[in-house]
């Protein structure tokens, strides 16, 4: 038995029974390099390499610029390089992640139908069904796939929208924001440079949760002090990876 990821242009795809489960984390199965976002940052330094372990995936900006001690120390360390397309060029051309477990089904439908009037390219982790199922197991597949960059952004739902926010923090490189309104939507992106969206989909009506939705996705990353503030968070994180 398999589950489906499902695109909004037709497209299925089956992985194993459970979840859909993208490749690629800081807890990577055997042969999966392990990821790691920098992409908040203008310039790679040798000091961001020396952190990565042997064989990692460095997702970087477009853009920006790598140290020649930095790029030495990258190709003696078999570290692979991804660039990120800056969020404001990608437009609505980006892929979004979004998945909801039972209590965020219906919401996550109607989303998903916003998402295609709105142009957006999605990859829906489920759940597809208001069966139960365990939130913490679609928050994990949506947040690894905006960890390892198969997808540009993330959208998860569940009953209050605080449990799928703490999984998908817990996947270093994601930035998950709970928001509950337009301004916290547009702050989150704005200052925070999340990646990630949670909502409560029974805390919210439905025509607040596509304004929420819409105004995060056109809302773009802010000025550099922001992102000097969070290139922070990053480096906090860093300091609890094993």
């Amino acid at each position: 038995m398999s589950s489906e990821r499902k695109q909004n242009d037709g497209m299925k795809t089956t992985s194993p029974a459970g979840n859909a489960s993208p490749a690629g984390d800081q807890s990577s199965p055997a042969g999966i390099a392990a990821t790691f976002d920098e992409s908040v940052k203008d310039v790679i330094t040798e000091s961001e390499v020396r952190l990565l372990p042997d064989g990692a995936r460095l997702l970087i900006r477009e853009g920006a610029l790598i140290t020649p001690l930095a790029l030495d120390l990258i190709r003696l360390r078999g570290i692979e390089i991804r660039r990120k397309a800056s969020r404001l060029a990608a437009g609505n051309r980006r892929l979004i992640a979004i998945g909801s477990d039972h209590g965020g089904f219906a919401a996550k439908s109607a989303l998903c139908r916003l998402l295609a009037d709105l142009g957006y390219r999605y990859r829906d982790f489920g759940t597809w069904s208001e069966d139960p199922v365990d939130y913490p197991d679609i928050a994990h597949a949506v947040a690894r796939a905006v960890a390892d960059g198969s997808s540009d952004l993330g959208i998860l739902l569940d009953g209050a929208g605080i449990g799928s926010c703490m999984v998908a923090n817990k996947v270093p490189g994601v930035r998950a924001a709970m928001c509950y309104d337009e301004a916290t939507a547009r702050n989150s992106r704005e200052h925070n440079y999340a990646n990630v969206l949670t909502l409560g989909a029974r805390m919210l009506p439905a025509d607040l949760l596509a304004l929420i939705v819409k105004t995060w996705l056109e809302t773009p990353e802010g000025e550099s002090r922001h992102g000097q503030r969070v290139a922070k968070i990053s480096t906090i994180e860093k300091q609890y990876l094993r």
